[in-house]
């Protein structure tokens, strides 16, 4: 009589084989049940018998070899560029990780962060598929190529997914504050490297919308980070600003505690919008009014491409139209 194969480590694993030996039949009919290898007459006794004999022994199916035989790995490599993984990023990858989980596919990120020195994943994986939120590079394409890699998006004839189109955030922002009557109004920015491109795009759509009000445009327009916070809130004080429009919750925060240590009153001195709608902007005090934006909608758009290149079909050919929400709190 069998007995089941330990598994402790160390000890090989169950084989098709082993089920095969077992049962008493032939490994070719034991890897047709395994495989649900269509064409086959096999009864549906024996088709029990093997799925049960297999479950007894603990077989698993060795998901290597079953990538290398039906030439897909079953695994989507997203490229992250070299950004915080803050609020709205994380509920972005959440959402494509929950469409490409309901089609059958495991999502892997890695970042492109300067001066990389470990082997890129689409060399170590084999994905059938990679896709960007950002740009490739011509130097990153070729390695991804020449790693058998041939469904990637962006490709050279195709425009990269971006970032959100976030008009309307920025927008939303001046447009509250001008509103409630606040007319110097100030921009504060991000002093993080990585996010520059981000900080920039969101800056000149403010800009834009504060001149189609005003004429003009900012009285103060800074970068802050933790180190510098108080040197810019001296700065705003100064140029009594009485609204900031800040490039994220965390600069919001920021800008905010500084004013509040220069005895500032928010929002009767100075008013203050974040943007993204981050856990954070509720749980400060006093709660931080701010934009909310559905990443997640980018999200299953990036899932959609990647499950369109896979399957042949063409990918979706712009993102989606996302909508901005102001939420308004205690900070304006």
């Amino acid at each position: 009589m069998s007995t089941r194969p330990s598994t402790t480590p160390g000890r090989r694993r169950v084989t098709a084989a082993d089920v095969a030996r077992s049962l008493g039949i032939s490994r070719a009919t034991v890897g047709f049940v395994l495989n649900n290898t269509q064409g086959q007459t096999i009864s549906a006794a024996t088709r029990e018998r093997v799925l049960a004999e297999a479950e007894r022994l603990g077989y698993r199916p060795n998901e290597a070899a079953r990538a290398l035989a039906s030439g897909q790995s079953k695994l989507v490599l997203v490229v992250l560029p070299d950004w915080p993984l803050d609020h709205s990023m994380r509920r972005h990858l959440d959402e494509t990780e929950h469409v490409l989980d309901d089609a059958g596919y495991a999502m892997v990120t890695m970042a492109l962060h300067q001066g990389r020195r470990a082997r890129p994943l689409w060399e170590v994986l084999a994905p059938d598929a990679v896709v960007s939120l950002g740009p490739l590079g011509a130097e990153t394409l070729a390695s991804m190529r020449s790693a058998g890699v041939q469904r990637v998006f962006p490709s050279e004839a195709v425009e990269p997914v971006g970032v959100l189109p976030y008009a309307q955030g920025p927008r939303l922002q001046v447009e509250h504050v001008w509103a409630n009557g606040r007319r110097a109004v100030a921009f504060v920015g991000s002093a993080d490297r990585r996010v520059a491109g981000l900080v920039a795009e969101r800056r000149r759509l403010a800009t834009q919308t504060l001149e189609g009000l005003s004429g003009s445009g900012f009285v103060a327009d800074l970068d802050v980070d933790a180190d510098s916070a108080d040197a810019v809130a001296a700065e705003l004080v100064a140029a009594r600003v009485d609204a900031v429009v800040a490039y994220n919750d965390d600069v919001a925060a920021l800008v905010a505690g500084a004013l509040l240590r220069a005895g500032e009153s928010i929002p009767e001195d100075v008013a203050i919008v974040g943007h993204d709608n981050s856990p954070l902007a509720a749980l400060f005090h006093p709660a931080l009014s701010s934009v909310q934006v559905d990443t997640g909608e980018l999200g299953r758009y990036l899932a959609l491409v990647a499950l369109g290149l896979i399957e042949g079909s063409a990918p979706v050919p712009l993102p989606p139209t996302t909508e901005a929400t102001l939420i308004r709190r205690a900070s304006s």
